[in-house]
């Protein structure tokens, strides 16, 4: 058995920058294939970060910017005793939920499906709806299916204004809506767009009467551009907010009054505009309405402004939710061909500090070229290294959880998209790398079914039984990709998965506008997602030392400042995972860092 240690290509996880949305459907990645044959061993959140796939966002920028040009240069009444000022500092008070959260706590989502980018709203609707259902269940509807009274039957109503209803694009939101949202107790998040056509609807005066803002004057814009938002401030923590030049449409700034008859605003979160120095609510709070000037699922990372929202679902389904953070560890890409002496010292250090963790294992390693073997084939499964096994069993006699990592973590022998070797490539999804080293989803395999992947499920879980090792009941999908019918395979045979995910375009309302349509997703607790699976967070990432391909390194300070940026979500979970082949010092900083930040480590089967 040859044994490797692999280069620091595979572990860097992502950029403090997160490009989650690239607009031709590609993901960055590790560079292609260097001269040598040493190992590539790409992690999985190298090629797998959350954002959107095949969807045009800079056509919908370009789209939005336009439509709020038009707006601002329409005429609007004068409101009286409107002078711009900063919205009220936040304090405990301002940040309660308007109304009591229901005991089992429900949430609509209502998102638009109209325009040319009305296939976009249902990918945040399955975004915002699968956080929400941490809380308990979600229904998700169309917007322009609303009906009156629907607000109040449950705890929550979450809107994403994804499409601009102005000028050649009509107004798809019933009038219902907006007079439910105006009159109800229930607490309302909306995202977005179309809040100025609320307020027109049921009267600019009611409107900033009610809410002490006027929406029909608040646009995208700050002295004739979007400006440059680079960061959020909440609950004390600066979050990101990182968007490629050319590919930012924004973010509204709410426009505040004073005077007779208007109630103080709550600013929630405040937004940096780096470009003047000017600040802003990016997230305001008056009555049972909060609002947030933008949808942050694209282009998030870590430590993304995206926390904001993550948080202030709380406010709005668990009011009186104690603080408390939780920290989780797994350790990554075990196979038959992983060094046993390596485990054991892992196992050695976490057990010494009384750390639970997972351990992602595939049960059968695959080298079909021979590229790590002087092209001879190999194939190796776990009872034929009782060494390894005898690790393993070593692991979990000391503390350790053991977590199913697909089957052989490769495709046949194709170069998917690096060598075609266990570890190294994707199983469930056909990938390749562009010229400019992006890692490009082609879409699922073609032999994807339901049938294809119980046979590979069932085939995983008869490996770790003739090992003589317990089946596991969490599952990591290979590279954290896989189709919506693999996802459901999965949640018939396991409790839960631990991992980024990806959610289809036609999940929600049936019309997919792409088998490669995409949205990806991490969560900083368990939801039940909108495939009806439990879900454990991961969401800081791992360890990796060397930068490459214009990358920098990722070390342990980065790891716990994105815990340290999740502080803000109340009750959240920093979750991360290493690699047994690497050194044990980084993961001693990385583990006591985020202890001193207040974290405690628990089991994957404690969530």
């Amino acid at each position: 058995m040859i044994r490797r240690r692999r280069r620091g290509i595979s572990g860097f996880t992502f950029l403090l920058l997160l490009v989650a949305a690239l607009l031709s459907g590609t993901f960055m990645a590790a560079g292609g294939a260097g001269a040598d044959n040493a190992p590539r061993h790409v992690n999985e959140t190298v090629v797998n970060r959350p954002g959107l796939s095949g969807i045009d966002l800079k056509g919908w920028v370009k789209a939005q910017v336009r439509a709020d040009k038009a707006r601002h240069k329409r005429p609007h009444k004068k409101q009286p005793e409107k002078p711009r000022q900063k919205p009220t500092a936040t304090t405990p008070a301002a940040m309660a939920a308007p109304a009591a959260a229901a005991a089992s706590p429900t949430t609509l989502v209502l998102y638009d499906t109209a325009g040319a980018y009305g296939h976009l709203g249902e990918l945040y609707a399955m975004a915002a709806a699968n956080l929400a259902g941490h809380f308990g269940d979600v229904t998700t509807k169309p917007v322009k299916e609303y009906t009156a009274g629907l607000a109040g039957s449950y705890g929550a109503v979450i809107y994403i204004g994804s499409t601009y209803y102005c000028c050649t694009t009509p107004d798809d939101i019933p009038a219902a809506f907006y007079r439910d949202v105006s009159t109800t107790a229930t607490p309302v998040i909306w995202m977005g767009a179309n809040i100025w056509n609320m307020a027109n609807s049921v009267g600019v005066a009611q409107f900033t009467q009610k809410y002490g803002w006027d929406p029909t004057t608040s646009y995208y814009e700050d002295g004739g551009s979007v400006g440059t938002v680079t960061q959020v401030t909440y609950k004390n923590q600066t979050l990101t907010r990182k968007i490629p030049a050319g590919q930012d449409a924004g973010v509204l700034r709410p426009h505040i009054l004073t005077g007779t008859g208007h109630p103080a605003v709550a600013q929630l979160a405040e937004g940096l505009d780096s470009s003047n120095g000017h600040t802003f609510g990016w997230a305001v709070r008056s009555s049972n309405l909060t609002y947030i000037g933008e949808i942050p699922f694209a282009y998030v990372s870590e430590s993304d402004r995206v926390i904001v929202i993550e948080d202030l679902l709380f406010d709005a389904l668990a009011p009186t939710t104690p603080e408390r953070h939780r920290a989780l560890l797994r350790l990554e890409d075990i196979s038959p061909d992983s060094d046993p002496a390596e485990l054991r010292t892992m196992a050695d250090y976490l057990y010494s500090q009384h750390i639970p963790y997972g351990i992602n294992v595939i049960p059968v390693y695959k080298d079909p070229n021979g590229t790590y073997n002087n092209g001879v084939a190999q194939t190796v499964t776990l009872a034929q290294r009782p060494d390894v096994v005898s690790a393993l069993k070593y692991m979990l006699a000391r503390g350790a959880v053991l977590m199913n990592h697909g089957y052989t973590h490769q495709y046949e022998a194709a170069a998917n998209p690096y060598s075609g070797v266990s570890a190294d490539d994707f199983e469930f999804y056909r990938a390749h790398v562009d010229a400019a080293d992006n890692v490009v989803y082609d879409g699922p395999v073609a032999e994807d079914s339901t049938a294809w992947t119980q046979g590979r499920v069932a085939g995983s879980l008869a490996e770790f039984n003739a090992a003589g090792l317990p089946k596991p009941t969490l599952w990591t999908t290979p590279h954290y990709a896989a189709s919506a019918a693999d996802y459901k395979v999965f949640a018939i045979n396991y409790a839960a998965r631990l991992e980024r995910s990806l959610y289809f375009s036609g999940t929600l309302g049936g019309n997919s506008a792409g088998p490669n349509v995409f949205i990806g997703q991490f969560f900083p607790y368990t939801v039940k997602d909108v495939y009806g699976t439990k879900v454990l967070p991961e969401n800081i990432g791992n360890y990796e030392p060397d930068p490459f391909n214009n990358h920098p390194p990722r070390l342990p300070a980065d790891l716990i400042a994105a815990a340290k940026a999740n502080l803000a979500v109340r009750d959240g979970v920093a979750s991360f995972f290493y690699h047994p082949y690497l050194p044990t010092q980084p993961l001693k900083e990385t583990v006591d860092g985020i202890k001193a930040l207040g974290y405690t480590f628990v089991s994957p089967t404690s969530l």
